[in-house]
């Protein structure tokens, strides 16, 4: 069983699947490639291999920890498993790449799928696509069980929440799997099509006590929406605080829904919780209505209102760089960030973010999507497109450059944003001088984050792929 980045975590995807398959009799060996070396020893002696795949990037590490299996270990078994797994899966199996994919509810396909295997059969099993079986993601209720982490490396190999000069290490688990909302660009959409499970909450806290024992002083909630079922997530945290109350935790949560239950953020914040994540994606309202995301610019501004009001960082993810967005209305997100004083709440990345169409987009079903989008790219794992004004595509090439060098560097991210915004100006002939900006910003604020740059519909280019980890 193979990870190969789930955002600087430990790999709550092996930890899960682990678990089912310990139960199934198996004693499944785990590596993380993005912290540890796959030997040729590994490869040569497996039979079977599954390569967790729950985001792009991993999608892309993954197909060469694949090509490399196959060209070490020809008769072994290859199957992607995972949120971007089926997305891929034909371009793959044509190639021969994989031998089958399973998205969805993972653990039960994937476990009949060994033990079909085993018999010399790989074909009819529900859930499983395979070139002899076509089939959609298994959206069943998984029976639960607590995720097994005793194999996988320590969390103190892992990224940490800093909080000034504080350093705390950090656990992940999930509340629910999927998402009732259908946001047009998520890659959640076209596999559970709104549906989401919520995971029973001993499960969910048994998996936190390990971690805690483990050395866990912080705990990531990495459900797509943390309050699809609110009710569900303040019975978790209550019950983690009252157990650890020096836990602390943080979540991703919609702006729609930081407004429609606001009166259960003071409790959040005395339950442990330090920032929260949600996907703003733009502050431009045409843009935001194309994505489905249910919010204004409007409810942007109120939610960092409200969450300054309770103390509660907001930490917004973008999405700045879709055919709808402007170069006028990009310089006004840049905007609203200096003059809100928020520019410590972004990691300078998601300013270089650009729209990912993946197969199964639900893009490609939108009225029109044949006028904007191209050919499939396999290399990329997505579609390919192009801004209507050449301005923005020059812009997104200049802003992922200047961040990743910034990144290699180390370079304090206020002046990396101020750069920024002097190449969105320079598109349109105007000047900024970026260290008098930076100096007349005041005062720095020293936020929680998490020290892995959280990222999920990117399109990075190919050195911040290799770069996530280093």
């Amino acid at each position: 069983m193979i990870s190969c980045y789930e955002l600087g975590h430990q790999p709550f995807h092996l930890a899960s699947l682990s678990a089912m398959l310990e139960q199934s009799g198996y004693a499944p060996v785990c590596v993380d490639t993005s912290i540890d070396s796959l030997s040729d020893e590994a490869i040569h002696q497996a039979r079977f291999v599954a390569i967790s795949v729950p985001m792009h990037t991993a999608m892309r590490l993954g197909e060469q920890v694949a090509q490399r299996i196959r060209t070490l270990n020809p008769t072994a078994y290859i199957c992607l498993y995972g949120l971007y797994a089926l997305l891929n899966a034909d371009h793959l199996l044509e190639q021969h790449t994989i031998d089958a994919a399973i998205g969805g509810e993972y653990e039960v396909p994937l476990c009949q799928l060994i033990a079909a295997v085993e018999q010399g059969k790989d074909d009819g099993i529900p859930g499983v696509y395979s070139r002899g079986h076509i089939s959609g993601p298994w959206i069943q209720r998984t029976p639960f069980i607590v995720p097994e982490r005793d194999h996988l490396p320590a969390l103190d190999r892992y990224a940490r929440m800093e909080r000034g000069t504080e350093t705390r290490v950090v656990g992940y688990t999930e509340s629910t799997r999927g998402c009732k909302h259908t946001c047009v660009h998520c890659p959640v959409t076209p596999i559970y099509h709104g549906r989401f499970f919520a995971v029973p909450a001993d499960v969910v806290l048994a998996d936190i006590r390990a971690q805690v024992a483990g050395g866990a002083q912080h705990i990531t909630f990495g459900d797509p929406d943390f309050w699809n079922g609110p009710t569900h997530a303040l019975r978790i945290t209550r019950a983690m605080h009252q157990e650890f109350p020096d836990l602390t935790f943080d979540a991703t949560i919609k702006i729609e829904h930081l407004l429609k239950h606001r009166q259960f953020l003071p409790e959040m914040k005395e339950l442990g919780c330090v920032f929260v994540v949600s996907a703003v994606e733009s502050l431009n309202n045409r843009v935001l209505q194309e994505l489905a995301k249910n919010h204004t610019a409007a409810d942007v501004a109120e939610a960092f209102d409200e969450m300054e009001r309770v103390g509660i960082t907001l930490r917004p993810s973008l999405l700045p760089f879709t055919p709808w967005e402007t170069l006028d209305s990009y310089i006004e997100l840049l905007n609203f960030f200096e003059q809100g004083h928020f520019i410590e709440h972004i990691d300078p990345v998601h300013l270089s973010i650009r729209l990912l169409i993946p197969p199964g987009s639900a893009h490609l079903d939108t009225p029109g999507s044949s006028s904007w989008i191209g050919e499939f790219d396999p290399t990329a794992f997505g579609y390919r497109w192009a801004h209507p004004d050449p301005r923005m595509d020059e812009l997104q090439k200049q802003v992922a450059t200047l961040v990743e060098q910034a990144e290699q560097m180390g370079s304090d991210a206020v002046m990396t944003f101020f750069q920024i915004k002097a190449r969105a100006l320079a598109m349109k002939g105007e000047k900024l001088s970026a260290f008098k900006a930076m100096r007349q910003y005041g005062e720095r604020k020293e936020l929680p984050h998490l020290t892995e740059s959280w990222f999920c519909c990117a399109e990075p280019t190919s050195n911040q792929l290799c770069a996530r980890r280093a």
